[in-house]
């Protein structure tokens, strides 16, 4: 039935592109423009696609017909079209954009009659302007873009007195205004910008430009305020930093070259994206941002010292000669707005060992295989450039209960990747060692990804996602161990440069924490006595563990699913 179905589908489809090719490449000498139309719809309603398929290469058709000699010419045929399709109903307004949109792309190439059918197209304007053909604004404002219609074309219609109306020229424009009031009074704003703008006519301008604020068509306030000159400009600018967008009130700004007029506000709005930048960690974006401007950057600077990054601060002062900034001590920047956020010393932790020779991958292997529960975590460098490849993952952190291991995947890679391959497999494949990762599946995948030459990264064996078994709405791993430990985590230097070497020591304690604190999560989770807080069940781990999984192939929503537990891999 299923062939029988798709033979069926494709002979319609055959037939409609048959009848499609028969009216595309034939001469339309003699085929008045209502025949054409319901040709159209023919060719619209029959066949199997989608609407928008259908519409688009109906669209495609159109265009090409036109090329056929329709009488008495291209743009003027459309005309015609156009008076005749308010009598289809449901299809009128549809195909008025689709033959407008066909003929806009037409007469790119190919200027044919257009400059005789504009007073055509100003007649038809002002019939649906006086309510005498029934087609909505979005095709009234469509006709005069295509045709390029302007005052002087509605001056002939009505002075050879071929207007229905029979009205002379300032009277047609003052239709032309009412038309413009009633679409302000409807709400459609970017229809009336679009007619003062095409006509030139000046409107009142400020209460006109509120209003559009007030309904939130910022758009169309833009485009209203950029034709009416510098004055509305700087009004809608004032306004924009009234209600607080100062995003909206930038980009004005800039892209109008306003910034002697609003130097402060711009600078605001520059510091406010600077904030919201040091906020997500991506401080060398903000830096960029700031392309040297002083004040911008001792901004960056405040910005850094109270999120404690310390690092951060030096390089900045000592990069740009910047004096009289105090130093940020470690009470400072264990201490960000009146916030605590853990350290190693809380955790036990005794210390950290970098790894990044064949003894002591070897070391630290027989070390991690002797420990029943492992806490994973890896950084790579982030790429801020917009559609480019990640960067290789630089570095992989391993915890114990006492130890954080930090190997360095981009030395061990190219030195010794065999060794490399079979150590790290004899970890993250031992179904004695559970190892504890927060949605590890997308750092496995990028693991895989970085090194397709290593089979290391390709499975994972009892892999427990602390992510799944807590479902934490918000604020990642720094708001779990937050809400499990009491504290969170200092997340500043998450986006620095992982690639570089040394790390600084800051670096390597916010790496070693990130694994580090999954050990210590666990052991609350495993240890608990009480139920769950807001429910009447004890929280369960186990059912989330994945065994002898293809990490790179599981999505996060079905990792809890097709699990092996193995008994007595983990103490109770």
């Amino acid at each position: 039935m299923g062939v029988e179905k798709e033979v069926v589908e494709h002979k319609q489809e055959t037939c409609q592109e048959w009848t499609l090719s028969v009216h595309a490449f034939s001469d339309l000498t003699n085929v008045s423009p209502t025949v054409f139309l319901y040709l159209m719809k023919a060719c619209y309603t029959s066949g199997t696609f989608k609407a928008t398929t259908k519409f688009r290469a109906l669209q495609h058709r159109v265009h090409q017909i036109l090329h056929n000699s329709p009488q008495p010419g291209p743009a003027a045929f459309v005309i015609h079209c156009l008076y005749a399709l308010p009598t289809f109903g449901i299809y009128s307004e549809g195909f008025s954009h689709l033959l407008l949109s066909a003929l806009r792309r037409f007469l790119k190439s190919n200027i044919a009659d257009s400059l005789e059918a504009k007073d055509l197209a100003a007649q038809l304007f002002l019939d649906i302007v006086g309510g005498f053909i029934d087609h909505d604004e979005k095709v009234a404002l469509k006709v005069i873009e295509v045709f390029d219609v302007g005052q002087i074309n509605l001056e002939n219609v009505l002075c050879r007195g071929k207007g229905k109306s029979g009205l002379r020229y300032d009277s047609a424009i003052t239709m032309l205004q009412e038309y413009i009031f009633k679409s302000i009074e409807s709400q459609s704003f970017m229809t009336a910008v679009s007619l003062l703008e095409h006509f030139s006519i000046r409107h009142s301008g400020q209460s006109f430009l509120l209003s559009m604020l007030e309904n939130n068509h910022f758009m169309a306030a833009e485009k209203f305020a950029k034709f009416m000159g510098k004055p509305m400009l700087c009004i809608l600018v004032q306004e924009y930093v009234h209600r607080k967008k100062l995003k909206n009130a930038y980009q004005i700004i800039k892209q109008n070259n306003l910034q002697g007029e609003f130097s402060d506000v711009y600078h605001l709005c520059k510091e406010s994206s600077l904030k919201k930048l040091a906020e997500k960690g991506c401080w060398d974006v903000a830096e960029l941002k700031a392309k040297g401007n002083k004040r911008l950057i001792e901004y960056l600077v405040y910005l850094a010292m109270e999120a404690g990054y310390s690092e951060k601060v030096d390089e900045l002062c000592d990069r740009f000669s910047l004096q009289g900034f105090p130093k940020v001590t470690e009470s400072d920047a264990g201490l960000v707005h009146d916030r605590r956020y853990l350290n190693l010393t809380e955790l036990a932790i005794e210390g950290i060992i970098w790894v990044d020779d064949i003894e002591g991958l070897q070391s630290a292997t027989c070390h991690i295989e002797g420990s029943k529960v492992i806490g994973i975590d890896c950084e790579w460098k982030p790429n801020y450039e917009k559609g480019s490849k990640p960067n290789k993952v630089s570095i992989m952190q391993i915890s114990s209960d006492r130890s954080v291991f930090i190997v360095d995947l981009l030395r061990l890679s190219v030195d010794v990747p065999d060794i490399l391959d079979n150590c790290l497999k004899r970890i993250l494949r031992s179904p004695r060692i559970l190892k504890l990762g927060y949605n590890f599946q997308c750092d496995m995948k990028q693991l895989a990804s970085s090194y397709r030459a290593l089979e290391c990264f390709k499975h994972c064996d009892m892999l427990l996602d602390i992510q799944c078994v807590f479902r934490e709405p918000s604020g990642g791993l720094s708001g779990l161990a937050q809400k499990i430990l009491g504290a969170g985590l200092n997340k500043t230097r998450r986006n620095s440069n992982w690639e570089q070497r040394p790390l600084s020591q800051n670096q390597l304690e916010y790496a070693a924490l990130d694994a580090a604190v999954l050990v210590h999560i666990f052991s609350h989770v495993r240890d608990q006595s009480q139920p769950a807080a807001e429910s009447n069940e004890r929280l369960e781990w186990k059912s989330h563990i994945i065994s002898h999984g293809d990490i790179t192939k599981r999505s996060k929503r079905d990792s809890g699913t097709n699990k092996k537990r193995t008994s007595g891999a983990v103490e109770d």
